[in-house]
Order: C-alpha cells, then structure tokens, then sequence
C-alpha cells in the first residue's frame, strides 16, 4: 500500500516500525486506475530527474499542491504519464521517475528485514512483493528503483537517492550471501539484476 502522509515528523528516522505501519494505513489514495474520462489534453506540467515540478515553465514550490498532483498520477502502458480525475486526463513529461525515494528506515535482518522509503513527497511505501526494488545489471549506474504503485512493471517508480542505495548494499553484504541481496517484508531482491 501507498499512502501520502499526512504529515511526518523531521527526522522519519525516529518513527518506530510500527509507527510507520500507522501512517501506512492512514490514508487511501484516489482510484485513478478505475477512471478512463474521454476529455484529454495535456497539464503543460513536467517533473524532473530531480523531482522537481514546474508548470509552463515555473517551478512550483507549494509542497501541499506537489503532493496532491502526486496522487492522482498514473503511467499509462504506452509509458507515458497523466494526471488523472474522473473528468479528464492530462498528459504530464517526467524526465526521469515521478518520485525520489530520499529517506529509509531498516528493522529486522536478513529474512526478518523490513524497509520502508519516504518520497520526496512525504509517501511512504514498504519494499516487499507488492513493491519490489530493481537494481541494474551495470556497476557503474546500478539505477536503484523501488516500484510505488500501478502495474509492477509498467507502473510508477522512485528513483532511490544513491545514498541509500549504499546503505542497501552495505546491508546485503553484511549478511554475507553468495549473491548479495536484500530482504524486505518476506522477498529477496538481488543487487543486480540477471
């Protein structure tokens, strides 16, 4: 489950795993994969490799208006993405993912491990079978990703922020498996892919 936060605290750091489970189940985001409105266009809106927005050009800097676009936006299978309402879909550019996975917080080892990502904004996803991570096959440009919601594999993805993708890898090897992975809610996710 994907759940826009109603409000963390500064350091999600000191949230308790039970705590985030609370937050997870909080708040339920809008059907936007039931909704196929005939009226089409396009929203003049972009989001950046940074997971930055801009509208018609200007940033937008209300971090309340990003979230809210943020939950009604869906990947099409075409790989391209839309704001969506019951009314009308709006086409939106994403330069890189929709989302940046920017803060982590690990319990549990091996088996038992549970890792759940805040976004750039404020969401918070638990990786596990519903949410798997991706790693790429090249050492050199790992492309960390965790899958936040839609169809897995065609859905929407957050880029993780290399710095937690260190702290991923130093966990795995930690663990010292043959083929360096890590656990999360019951799966296994290898670094790199086959």
């Amino acid at each position: 489950m994907v759940t826009p936060a109603p409000s963390l605290p500064k350091d999600f750091s000191q949230l308790s795993l039970a705590e985030t489970a609370d937050l997870l189940a909080a708040r339920k985001l809008p059907p936007v994969d039931e909704w196929h409105p005939a009226r089409a266009g396009d929203s003049a809106m972009e989001i950046r490799a940074d997971g930055s927005w801009f509208h018609e050009g200007g940033r937008i800097n209300r971090p309340a208006m990003v979230k809210l676009f943020s939950t009604i936006l869906r990947r099409e299978p075409d790989g391209g993405h839309v704001l969506v309402t019951p009314v009308e879909k709006l086409a939106i550019a994403v330069e890189d993912m929709p989302f940046r996975a920017v803060e982590m917080k690990s319990e549990g080892a091996g088996k038992a491990r549970k890792l759940v990502f805040r976004l750039d904004t404020d969401d918070l996803v638990m990786a596990g079978p519903d949410h798997p991570l991706r790693f790429g096959a090249d050492a050199d440009d790992p492309d960390p990703r965790l899958h936040v919601r839609g169809t897995i594999g065609n859905g929407l993805e957050a880029r993780i922020d290399r710095a937690l993708y260190y702290e991923i890898v130093e966990m795995a090897l930690a663990e010292s498996e043959t083929s360096p992975a890590i656990w999360s809610n019951g799966a296994r996710f290898a670094l790199v892919d086959a």
